[in-house]
């Protein structure tokens, strides 16, 4: 991990989503999604009537000042919330009304999740952290370990393959939970601010192996503030209060970061 990735270049500017290959049905689909915490005075809607279809191959990323609904959009996109009002489908399977049982065995085989505070297991070593969600999706032990070795090698871990968290920095830390998100044949990629604890150069190499997945045919979401790592994604999708203000492609997320573009017609 010691050259520095070049961003793919940009496409032409467009207000619109690229479009899907033929016969293709969206990884992930959120249709009129809404999720209110509290009720009376203390109601807080955290989001507004959200739809979003992310396609095979592609990475959204998704922007907005703090409180705007992104890791609340991010948490039901991966089954770990239910919205008030709406559907979710992943992969065909609508989490509004699957059993839990059901949605546990599809982020186990289907979801990696990338976390702001890493949820690492303090009494797992790093390889066996990796590899805990192939063993629960049924992988032989000997297997998970191989793949989660795999993982963590592309992450430029692999030394620190059998140290415990607490042995490890919060940029290592950071990448071992990434190395477990993109562990195994990974269908739906979300990532909550995952460059957070990481310095430039190796973010940038962590968001040129999340573009690589999504390449191969995965689709993505990235949460993030910086638009110099929404520049790997196909697309910006804006919040602000729980709405999506703006779909584009990443050419504009700068000047709607800082207020001096405005959202598309």
């Amino acid at each position: 991990m010691s050259s520095r990735p070049t961003p793919p270049a940009p496409r032409e500017p467009s207000a619109a989503p690229p479009a899907k290959s033929a016969g293709s049905a969206p990884v992930l689909r959120l249709e009129g999604l809404t999720r209110v915490h509290g009720s009376g005075a203390t109601e807080v809607h955290a989001l507004r009537g959200i739809d979003l279809d992310v396609n095979p191959g592609e990475l959204v990323a998704v922007m907005g000042p703090s409180g705007s609904g992104k890791s609340t959009l991010l948490t039901i996109a991966g089954g770990l919330d239910l919205p008030t009002s709406g559907r979710v489908i992943v992969e065909g399977t609508d989490l509004t009304t699957a059993a839990r049982k059901d949605i546990a065995a599809l982020r186990r085989r289907s979801i990696g999740y990338v976390f702001q505070d890493y949820n690492l297991i303090p009494a797992l070593t790093a390889v066996e952290n990796v590899a805990l969600p192939r063993e629960l999706d049924g992988s032989g032990a000997r297997k998970a370990r191989r793949e989660a070795l795999a993982s963590l090698e592309e992450m430029g871990l692999g030394h620190l393959a059998d140290r415990f968290p607490d042995e490890m920095s919060g940029g290592q830390q950071q990448r071992v939970a990434i190395a477990r998100a993109l562990v195994g044949d990974r269908r739906l990629v979300l990532a909550d601010e995952p460059t957070g604890a990481l310095d430039s150069e190796t973010g940038d190499s962590v968001l040129a192996l999340l573009r690589s997945r999504c390449d191969a045919g995965a689709a993505g979401i990235l949460v993030t503030h910086e638009p110099r790592f929404a520049a790997w994604a196909d697309r910006v999708v804006f919040l602000r209060d729980g709405s999506v203000v703006d779909m584009t492609l990443r050419s504009s997320a700068d000047s709607l970061l800082t207020g001096t573009g405005g959202a598309a017609q």
